[in-house]
């Protein structure tokens, strides 16, 4: 007699890049189960296979490439996945600003985390009086390197350009375009070189800007009664 088959809630939630109803249920033991191994090999290569099949299984809604999902969505549909597989809320210990020393613990309730979005960002830039520069957002392998990897040792600076390089989806005026999938990354980072300080910076404004996981939180320093907003940003930042 086969054993009985245990039902597994499902969920929703609106991706915060498109507005899109998509559908997820909780971790189950088997998953969880690769996710620990894969963090505990610290293999890079295993915790990235880790997280897309986890992510794949996890989303009930079909056709969502989760491959193709920017780095917030990715965060955001994370951290309600987590919630409703070990609990509704975070216990964090947050550093007092007013003396950056002393610490308290909190709780944030995962469903009160937003995704941030700046009204100034925008994903084309005008380079010049013609050249637009069309940018895409950071990928699932970007997500993984950025809250992952410690072992890259590549320089901060061709980091910075390696990341730019990654999302760049084209470049175009009123008569030509270049896609970037065309390119060699070697031919995007020589582009990029070609850049003046100005443009160069309206790119990284691009990343400041990017719509992040954030919640904004006060804390009183037991020490020094003082009462300080603190402002927590990213994925790390809520598994600190």
């Amino acid at each position: 007699m086969p054993l009985p088959k245990i039902s597994t809630p499902t969920y929703e939630l609106v991706l915060p890049s498109s507005g899109k109803k998509i559908k997820y249920r909780p971790f189950l033991v088997r998953e969880e189960k690769i996710l620990i191994l894969a963090l505990e090999s610290q293999d890079i290569k295993q915790i990235t296979n880790a997280l897309k099949v986890t992510l794949k299984e996890c989303i009930v809604t079909r056709g969502v490439k989760v491959d193709d999902l920017p780095t917030f969505d990715i965060e955001y549909l994370f951290l309600n996945i987590r919630g409703k597989s070990v609990g509704e809320a975070l216990e964090l210990i947050v550093t007092c600003p007013d003396d950056e020393e002393t610490t308290v613990p909190v709780k944030i309730y995962i469903d009160e985390i937003e995704v941030k979005k700046d009204k100034k960002h925008k994903q084309e830039i005008a380079l010049d009086a013609k050249l637009i520069l069309k940018m895409k957002y950071p990928s699932l392998d970007q997500f993984i390197k950025e809250n992952f990897d410690s072992s890259d040792e590549t320089s901060p600076v061709q980091q910075s350009f390696d990341a730019v390089a990654s999302c760049i989806e084209m470049i175009y005026d009123q008569e030509d375009a270049w896609a970037a999938a065309d390119c060699t990354k070697k031919e995007l980072n020589q582009w990029i070189e070609t850049l003046s300080s100005q443009q160069f910076k309206q790119i990284e404004t691009f990343f400041e800007t990017m719509p992040k996981l954030s919640y904004t939180l006060k804390v009183i320093n037991p020490k020094t009664k003082v009462e300080s907003e603190v402002v927590l940003e990213g994925l790390t930042s809520f598994f600190g």
